[in-house]
Parts: C-alpha cells; structure tokens; sequence
C-alpha cells in the first residue's frame, strides 16, 4: 500500500524510496561538509536525494542507526536518519 499526499498542486509518496527528494527539516551538525571540513555545519533545509537506504551489509539484515544515504551535491554526501528528513 502507498500513501500519497497531496501538496503543492500534486501528489507525493508518503514513503521514502531511492531517488526521492528529501529535505533536513532539524538540525543536524556534521564536520565533513567539503566547503566546512573540521568545522561545524548545520545541515538544517539542506535538500538532496536519497542515494541509499541501508538495510542489509553482505546479504545480512542490519538495522543501521543511520539508514538513510543522502547525495546533496556531487562531492557531498551524509547518513541521516528518517525522522530527520521530510519529502519534498
């Protein structure tokens, strides 16, 4: 079952799947931005598109605690977790 919302004059998925555009909606301090390396960054309405959702290493389940793989730009990418991420 998929759960659609409508927003924005269309309907958008519910569920998060690879390809889908996302948004960090808290705030969430990383160190390894390329234009901020060894500083504090906070990634807060930062959007990229999920690239990964980890949920296996070597054919075995996991339960990451960050599952979710977010490329932001080319050279930029982080592990978030869902709660931290909105669809846009």
């Amino acid at each position: 079952m998929v759960f659609m919302v409508f927003r924005e004059g269309k309907f958008r998925s519910l569920v998060m799947n690879i390809g889908s555009r996302v948004r960090v909606k808290e705030s969430v301090i990383v160190y390894h931005h390329p234009e901020h390396r060894n500083q504090p960054f906070d990634m807060k309405g930062q959007e990229g598109d999920v690239a990964k959702i980890v949920k296996e290493w070597e054919g075995r389940p996991v339960s990451a605690n960050l599952p979710v793989l977010v490329q932001f730009n080319k050279k930029f990418k982080a592990h978030l977790k869902e709660s931290e991420l909105e669809l846009i």
